[in-house]
């Protein structure tokens, strides 16, 4: 008897302590409903410039902090729910970047393509737009084949030092077994095509590449705010952080309504190496990915990461 009150007791207590881990120690699980904060964006499908409707502002915050828009304080509409002349000019290079029909206006395939989660790093930069005018192209004929390359570079082209190749990366506290596999494969697919090397280290403080799970303002000065869409962030070259937003749903493999572990590493770990967003849609450094969505690293990928480091 007191051996099977000794188990209840046990399996209680167990129970217990993993219902009390933090979301950052596991991947999360799929949930019935995955509302986003980009939401907002779907009732305001078939707007366009003259129209004055309630969201219209929530949008314009949206593009600011995707670098489409940079409205001076006290610039006409830039805290009102006015379609102006500057918001169809940004709605406009957004779908000049994802190569969407150039309206202007919020049509479906636009608002389809801005409430899908994606890199927290903006596409635009200082008013360099990675994804098209402020890009390094470049021609290639290569057995007869043309192909244009559409990798980006931060502005500066930042990279690590010929003397910083070998680069440690840790984990912070709490953090997965699953999510450090799924990182640690993602490092080695991005070693096996470039001149670095990572190892793990178990000192998270003095790691090259420091890697977690957060919500919020979480001290980096880019706070995620909730499940709003930026599934994760990464800073370049040499910064080393790459942040996860705990809000989201992550898993090792392909879930629906979970986003995939690896994949997302693939992408963040560009930007720690210093490649910018890409306008190719196969390429990992592409902006976004949908749910229960695999990729890997795209022949534009891997020539834009040996461009830099040529």
């Amino acid at each position: 008897m007191a051996t099977k009150v000794f188990q209840l007791i046990l399996c209680i207590f167990l129970f217990s302590l993993a219902l009390s881990l933090p979301s950052h120690a596991r991947p999360s699980k799929p949930k019935a409903e995955n509302p986003t904060s980009f939401d907002f964006i779907k009732h305001l499908e078939g707007c366009h410039k003259g129209e004055t409707v309630k969201g219209l502002q929530q949008l314009k915050k949206y593009l600011e902090a995707f670098g489409y828009l940079n409205y001076s304080p006290n610039q006409a509409h830039a805290n009102d729910d006015n379609f102006d002349d500057s918001l169809e000019a940004a709605v406009k290079t957004y779908q000049l970047n994802y190569h969407l029909k150039t309206t202007g206006a919020l049509d479906a395939q636009t608002v389809s393509q801005m409430t899908t989660p994606r890199c927290g790093v903006p596409d635009i930069v200082n008013g360099t737009n990675w994804m098209q005018g402020g890009k390094k192209e470049a021609n290639h004929t290569h057995n007869n084949i043309h192909t244009v390359s559409h990798f980006t570079f931060f502005p500066g082209n930042l990279k690590w030092p010929p003397s910083r190749y070998q680069l440690t990366y840790a984990f912070a506290p709490q953090t997965s077994s699953n999510a450090i596999s799924a990182v640690a494969r993602a490092f080695n697919t991005w070693a096996s095509q470039t001149q670095f090397r990572f190892s793990q280290s178990q000192n998270f403080a003095s790691a090259d590449l420091k890697i977690g799970f957060y919500r919020g303002d979480h001290g980096d000065g880019a706070p995620f705010t909730g499940r709003n869409g930026a599934l994760a962030h990464a800073f370049a070259p040499t910064n080393g952080r790459f942040h996860y937003n705990a809000d989201h749903s992550f898993s090792v493999n392909p879930v629906a309504g979970s986003y995939h572990l690896e994949t997302v590493a693939l992408h963040e770990i560009g930007h720690l190496l210093g490649l910018g967003h890409s306008n190719v849609q196969a390429a990992i450094m592409w902006p976004s990915i949908p749910a229960a969505t695999t990729k890997g690293l795209n022949a534009d990928d891997i020539q834009g990461i040996r461009t830099l480091y040529a």
